[in-house]
């Protein structure tokens, strides 16, 4: 850490002076630039207040056109606890679509938003739990400097590897046992399990502000008490193309074991006006284009 204070420069005499003036200008300059752009980032931050004659957003995320196959794997291992109604697979859950044409699991937020109501993520998704081999739920919201709950409802190994905004990797050999940790960073984080599971896998949104919501089964998502004004919309998807796979340790079984990698999420934007009291209609149409 250095102080943001630029000191007196003496007066020069000399060429050998001069020099050394410059050298140092050449260091403090840019540090002071980083203290500002620090300055103007906090400044930037999320601020809580009372919102007067808030109004909300609400709409559905609907798939369009060909539904792409349902990617799932067989249930390779421990197959009494993973698999209780004896599918022999398991969906990799990384595309809902619903009867209607829903798309659940989309993350509807308000980009850049300063300022509003204090934080409400709902409680259910602020937690994370390993029930018959799945991550539940399947997309987190966790405010940022928040603390993330994590347990096993299985009598079996399995592990938390996280990669992204956060970096964890914690074994959960016993059930119900609850581990806590905190999210720092805000982002994405990528979960998986080492422990030979393959087909699990989630994503924890380490966020900012309160104005997320994930959609339901049928596409529905809703953002309440939103200050008036002009904003822009984003919904985002994990993505649900496998763009290759790696080959992984299982810390259990002592063996390589192959699981899918995901491409890159993908996101759409609205523009939206939310006047005082009123409600905004805002929906999205996703595509495999």
């Amino acid at each position: 850490m250095f102080t943001c204070i630029f000191p007196c420069l003496p007066c020069a005499k000399g060429a050998e002076l001069v020099k050394q003036q410059i050298s140092f200008l050449a260091i403090i300059l840019p540090l002071a630039f980083l203290c500002g752009a620090r300055g103007t980032a906090a400044q930037a931050k999320y601020q809580v207040e009372t919102v007067v004659n808030g109004g909300d957003i609400e709409g559905t995320v609907k798939w369009s056109g060909p539904v792409p196959k349902n990617f799932s794997l067989p249930i390779t291992k421990n197959a009494d606890i993973c698999d209780p109604k004896k599918r022999k697979d398991r969906s990799l859950e990384r595309l809902e679509i619903g009867p209607d044409g829903g798309v659940a699991n989309t993350v509807i937020s308000i980009s850049g938003i300063t300022h509003g109501k204090a934080m409400d993520l709902p409680v259910a998704r602020r937690s994370l739990n390993q029930e018959t081999c799945r991550y539940e739920p399947h997309i987190l919201l966790v405010p940022q400097e928040g603390m993330l709950s994590m347990k096993s409802s299985d009598p079996i190994l399995h592990n938390i590897h996280m990669v992204g905004a956060a970096l964890y990797n914690l074994p959960f050999p016993i059930k119900d046992m609850v581990i806590t940790r905190p999210m720092r960073k805000s982002g994405v984080v990528d979960i998986k399990c080492d422990a030979g599971h393959v087909w699990m896998n989630a994503e924890i949104l380490v966020v900012t502000n309160p104005y997320y919501s994930v959609t339901d089964e049928h596409g529905h998502f809703e953002l309440t008490n939103v200050p008036p004004g002009q904003y822009v919309l984003t919904a985002w998807h994990e993505g649900w193309t496998i763009a290759r796979e790696e080959v992984v340790m299982d810390v259990d079984a002592h063996q390589e074991v192959r699981r899918p990698i995901f491409a890159d999420p993908r996101t759409w934007n609205a523009k939206v006006t939310v006047s005082p009291k009123g409600t905004a209609k805002v929906d999205f149409t996703l595509s495999e284009n």
